[in-house]
């Protein structure tokens, strides 16, 4: 299919160029069979180029977007390869540029439509009870039960759980419908007997010593065995693996921003954006300290010690929304909805977020950075480390002026435990590109914000 939709889509540029958008070659233009002389080297070539960047592995489980993307990838490459080809080495400048440029476009829009259509039917067969796939489940866990969660959470998938053996659960028991069929040693019988397409070994932690057992009669059999850890609260969904001569080792969590590179490429944006931000907002924050001096006493710039990259200290700068409290009172208050120490202008402040501006020079400073997770109070780092696992790995990265848990609306008065999901789903997950993607979703969602008090 991919094969056909490239040819057809080199081939239909040039009708599409010459015939659609022209009167038809003129003098000078190569003909069509010139174009044709190209897809014997062109199609093997994009088929290699759709497998190196993922087209053709399994789908189940990936998104449509990844499988557009790898599509939008290959072409990307195919397209540059092509060009160099004809232009640079072998100086065949007579074809046409615009025919390249509608062949990318088209071959992307095509090829994406077919997978899109591809997808429809195979949802379609797999509601009607074809191209399933049949799993047994050895080991009754915790990961057990979420990778049961998710295959009936999206039955597109074509995963059917047969059922589960485990040596301390009852037979008989049941868990969504899916049913304990016996001891770990039925697998022995079961394998024979039945047509299994599927192994997920999802044993717990504490049956870990049957393990290698388990793996070695699976793999003898033939059967397709997958292994999914009962530690997965521990390491990341993406762990971080180095081969230590032949040792694999796992690392609990990959920060991708203790790379040296990454961390410039953060700073540099940083910078930037602090810059850029300062000058673009000075008029907004004139008006504000203004506003602040004119409707309360107290200074205009508040200064609160927060805890930052490798838990250090730092002062972060806000305008001040409430009215001047003691020291002592001020550390131990929680800011709660409708809270009357929140002065008239403040309560504006907070809710458009105008408040946070005087971070900008924090971000200078390097104190914080643009995005991150946000910093909190030491008093509170102190509350939460003990009550919330994982808590501290916030600190492994700046603190944000804006984060991923921020723009998903967890401000305020909300979960703790969620905002360290988020904060951990970013820290383990950091690109730049994601960190330009939070900025944008902040203009839209994360100025203005009903949890914002």
């Amino acid at each position: 299919m991919d094969a056909f939709l490239t040819g057809a889509s080199f081939i239909l540029a040039y009708y599409i160029k010459f015939y659609i958008l022209e009167d038809g070659p003129g003098i000078g233009v190569l003909p069509v069979i010139d174009y044709y002389m190209l897809l014997p080297f062109m199609i093997p070539g994009y088929m290699f180029l759709y497998y190196r960047c993922g087209v053709y592995s399994p789908k189940r489980t990936v998104k449509r977007r990844h499988e557009i993307y790898s599509i939008l990838q290959a072409n990307t490459l195919g397209i540059a390869a092509l060009i160099i080809i004809l232009y640079m080495v072998i100086r065949e400048i007579n074809f046409a540029r615009s025919v390249m440029a509608i062949f990318y476009v088209m071959n992307i829009f095509l090829t994406s439509c077919a997978r899109v259509v591809l997808r429809k039917m195979l949802r379609t067969m797999r509601s009607k009870g074809y191209n399933l796939k049949h799993i047994l489940l050895v080991g009754y866990s915790r990961a057990g039960e979420e990778y049961i969660d998710r295959i009936q959470d999206n039955p597109q998938w074509g995963y059917v759980v047969c059922g589960i053996l485990d040596n301390t659960i009852p037979a008989g028991t049941t868990y969504k419908g899916v049913k304990v069929l016996g001891t770990l040693g039925n697998l022995e019988i079961i394998l024979p007997e039945n047509k299994l397409d599927e192994i997920a070994i999802t044993l717990s932690l504490k049956d870990y010593d049957y393990l290698e057992g388990i793996v070695h009669f699976c793999e003898k059999s033939g059967v397709h065995t997958k292994f999914i850890p009962d530690y997965n609260s521990l390491i990341p969904s993406r762990p971080y693996t180095e081969d230590l001569m032949g040792l694999p080792v796992i690392n609990i969590r990959h920060v991708p921003l203790t790379n040296t590179g990454n961390m410039l490429a953060k700073r540099i944006l940083d910078i930037i954006g602090a810059v850029f931000g300062i000058i673009i907002t000075s008029p907004i924050m004139l008006v504000c300290a203004i506003l602040v001096k004119v409707t309360s006493t107290g200074p205009v710039i508040f200064k609160q010690e927060r805890v930052g990259l490798h838990n250090k200290s730092f002062y972060m700068y806000k305008f001040r929304s409430m009215a001047v409290l003691p020291t002592k009172e001020e550390k131990k208050a929680w800011t709660v909805r409708n809270d009357p120490r929140v002065t008239g202008v403040g309560k504006i402040l907070r809710k458009t977020s105008l408040d946070e501006l005087p971070q900008l020079f924090n971000i200078l400073k390097g104190d914080m950075s643009l995005v991150g997770p946000r910093p909190e109070r030491p008093l509170f780092v102190e509350k939460f480390k003990e009550e919330i696992p994982r808590y501290m790995v916030k600190h492994q990265v700046r603190p944000g002026l804006t984060g991923w848990a921020q723009v998903n609306g967890l401000r305020g008065d909300t979960s703790i435990r969620k905002r360290i999901e988020y904060d951990l789903y970013y820290i383990e997950n950091w690109t730049m590109g994601f960190d330009i993607k939070i900025i944008f979703m902040t203009f839209f969602t994360g100025f203005i914000n009903k949890n914002a008090y």
